[in-house]
């Protein structure tokens, strides 16, 4: 099959250096196609299924109308393989058809109603319960293009065509015989059609949301996906809840209410979260705490608070560690709608729970995730709760937690500023200096050199720099050479005389150092920068 796809598309990429000669286009091209769609092994005939769409455009209409028909008998092949690869296909069949003919595709006619009359019915066959799972996968992909194909000829029509009532009701009519189709996908017996069809929801509904009356058939039939029987499909249709909530189309209040009552999406589905986040499968709750809380938005303020907040503080403390790990990621649109207020209360023992979890790799997704929550709930709030966790971190058992923490302190001094970060980080990192175990001597002089380059110069050099020089005493080789290459990285941001006056004789010294990695980094470090400077004094 490898051989046979890239063949197609090595014939695709020719098709395209013939499109100015039409004659030879037809005979070789299209010609082609014909003689594979007719081939007694159905190898050929499978190539030939993908080949229809791409030269259609250029067909003539008796060329079209006999392709058409090739197209139908190989979605009525005797082989599975075949109608498996023409179901795939049908979908850019059906936009091909719809982009090349226009409104016409749907009116009756010498050449018209390809859409309505043969396309259509081919689909519906293709999504027969006596077809295979491999072919029934791909009704969800085939509804999203007949839904743009509509979308497409409705918006064409208002603009140029002057039979607008028979187009519409031509519409109207393809999304009756459609939407049954799709819904039918949300009960079949294959979980896997009912997890592609979970999957691709969202572009179902973006496809069809312009057209009337498709989303109260298409949103009770999310809401069964989200209580199907298998987890994984639960969790592919949980993954698309703010997406279908986005289309902003009104429906009923709820399946039993009356038709009167209008709701939008977003406040019908979010009845559905609380559900949810009781679900046994924690895959499903994870993916429930990473989409539920862009409802916010679309909800408002009051509504958020009375029927988002109380599931996302529940997913808060969940037992589950990704599912708190992945609320706390995803609260900046909780927190610009309501504010971080009534969130902190809740949102600070999963964050302290989080940083101790047992896993390594949670505890690095806490980090990385600290700077959003220091922007996220004020300076004032982190320093009072979580400053001390950051440079905690820094002694942490596991290298690539305390490195983590070093480039947190850095982005926490950016994002809070230099003032901030001399009164409130240096004296807790000068303590870890100050420790028995180099480990933790050796990361604070790494946290110290990357919060030195977020700084302004002038504090870099009176607040940092003597700081980083002192310690190059240490009896330790792997600070001392950790000092050789923090001088390197900031010396850069200094004038010519701090550097000749202070950084060059340190690096002297480090240079003669007893131990070679020392003399390696800091030999490493001064040619580095007598580079940099003799740059800088020729340019001047």
């Amino acid at each position: 099959s490898v051989v046979r796809e890239k063949a197609a598309t090595s014939a695709i990429a020719v098709s395209k250096f013939m499109a100015d000669d039409e004659d030879y286009y037809v005979k070789e091209f299209v010609g082609m196609i014909g003689r594979l769609a007719t081939k007694e092994w159905f190898t050929a005939r499978i190539s030939a299924c993908g080949l229809i769409p791409v030269a259609f455009p250029k067909m003539t209409p008796e060329l079209r109308t006999k392709h058409l028909e090739y197209f139908a008998s190989l979605c009525r092949d005797d082989a599975p393989m075949v109608r498996r690869i023409a179901s795939r296909n049908l979908g850019p069949l059906v936009e091909t058809v719809v982009e090349t003919m226009g409104p016409a595709s749907l009116l009756a006619g010498e050449e018209g109603g390809v859409v309505s009359t043969t396309l259509l019915d081919l689909y519906e066959s293709l999504a027969g319960g006596d077809q295979p799972d491999s072919v029934r996968l791909h009704t969800t992909q085939n509804c999203v293009s007949f839904g743009k194909a509509m979308t497409q000829i409705k918006e064409k029509a208002s603009s140029v065509s002057s039979d607008l009532q028979t187009i519409f009701f031509g519409i109207d009519a393809l999304v009756k015989r459609i939407l049954p189709l799709i819904v039918a996908t949300i009960d079949d017996r294959s979980w896997r059609v009912r997890w592609t069809a979970a999957s691709k929801f969202a572009l179902v509904v973006q496809a069809f949301s312009t057209l009337d009356g498709t989303m109260d058939a298409l949103v009770p039939a999310y809401e069964k996906l989200l209580q199907d029987p298998e987890a994984e499909v639960r969790t592919a249709a949980t993954f698309n809840l703010s997406e279908v909530a986005r289309t902003g189309a009104l429906v009923s209040a709820d399946a039993a209410s009356n038709q009167d009552a209008r709701v939008p999406v977003a406040q019908r589905l979010v009845k559905r979260v609380v559900s949810l986040t009781e679900d046994d499968s924690e895959n499903v709750r994870a993916a429930l705490a990473m989409v539920a809380t862009d409802l916010a938005p679309m909800l408002g303020r009051d509504m958020t608070i009375a029927h988002l907040l109380p599931p996302m503080l529940l997913l808060l403390r969940d037992s589950t560690s990704e599912v708190r790990l992945n609320i706390i990621s995803s609260l900046s649109m909780l927190n610009e709608v309501i504010g971080a207020e009534l969130l902190t209360q809740s949102l600070l023992p999963a964050v302290l729970d989080l940083a101790e979890d047992g896993k390594w790799r949670i505890r690095l997704a806490v980090i990385e995730r600290i700077p959003l929550l220091a922007k996220q709930l004020g300076k004032e709030f982190f320093t009072d709760r979580l400053l001390s966790l950051c440079v905690g971190w820094l002694g942490d058992d596991i290298s690539s937690i305390r490195e983590a923490a070093a480039k947190d302190l850095k982005e926490l001094t950016a994002l809070l500023g230099s003032e901030w970060s001399v009164s409130n980080l240096l004296p807790r990192v000068r303590q870890v200096m100050e420790h028995s175990s180099y480990l933790r001597r050796m990361n604070a002089v790494r946290a110290l050199s990357l919060m030195a380059t977020a700084m302004d110069v002038y504090t870099a050099q009176w607040e940092v720099l003597p700081i980083l020089l002192e310690m190059h005493c240490d009896p330790v080789p792997n600070v001392r050479f950790n000092v050789a290459k923090g001088l390197g990285l900031i010396g850069p941001m200094f004038n010519p005389l701090v550097y000749e006056g202070q950084i060059v004789t340190i690096l002297e010294l480090l240079k003669e150092d007893s131990d070679r990695d020392v003399r390696f980094f800091a030999c490493q470090a001064s040619d580095s920068l007598r580079a940099t400077f003799n740059k800088k004094m020729n340019e001047n």
